[in-house]
């Protein structure tokens, strides 16, 4: 039997004597059984998300979806910014989602993004050369709203993505992954 707790499922059998802590693979298909079956109990169902508190990036014709949680002093994150330079044809929101636990600044530095006339432009800027916007990042942001948004779906790391079936993906992935992600979303 399979039992799904909150971050990971385990198996047992019928009279619960023993439980199995673990992934189940597929080993002539190479494939990890229990990722994909926590793909698919997680899914979050991307039409209720509130897009209007995350950065949107249309590139070329932004007919695929990727939503992004990121955090602006996250090493990863600046990894999968530049993974996603090689990324076309996508529209790409990000939510702005500080982990003050690792990095006590980000909050800050998010609230200025969110704060600069062109928050885009600002983000990009920020992971190409660290510059952040001339301001004290003290407008309307939804930086607390979208930490609870993140939490509501059990984001716990970042950069987490999220793609148009629901699928969540943690971790900065090379660009290759991405793109066969976005295919399988369609």
């Amino acid at each position: 039997y399979e039992i799904m707790l909150d971050d990971r499922i385990v198996y047992t059998d019928t009279k619960v004597k023993y439980l199995v802590v673990g992934a189940v693979y597929d080993t002539e298909q190479k494939v990890n059984l229990t990722e994909e079956r926590q793909r698919k109990l997680n899914r979050v169902n991307v039409a209720a998300l509130p897009l209007d508190l995350a950065l949107k990036k249309v590139k070329g014709t932004g007919e695929r979806t990727l939503i992004v949680f990121s955090d602006a002093d996250c090493p990863f994150c600046a990894k999968l910014e530049q993974e996603l330079k090689g990324i076309d044809n996508v529209t790409i929101y990000t939510y702005l989602f500080p982990i003050d636990a690792l990095h006590p600044d980000a909050a800050r530095k998010s609230r200025m993004i969110w704060c600069a006339p062109d928050r885009q432009k600002a983000w990009d800027a920020f992971f190409e050369t660290g510059a952040l916007p001339d301001n004290k990042g003290d407008c309307d942001n939804p930086v607390a709203k979208t930490a609870e948004l993140g939490s509501r779906y059990k984001v716990q790391a970042t950069p987490t993505l999220l793609f148009a079936d629901g699928s969540v993906v943690p971790g900065a992935i090379p660009a290759q992954r991405i793109e066969a992600e976005l295919k399988n979303a369609e």
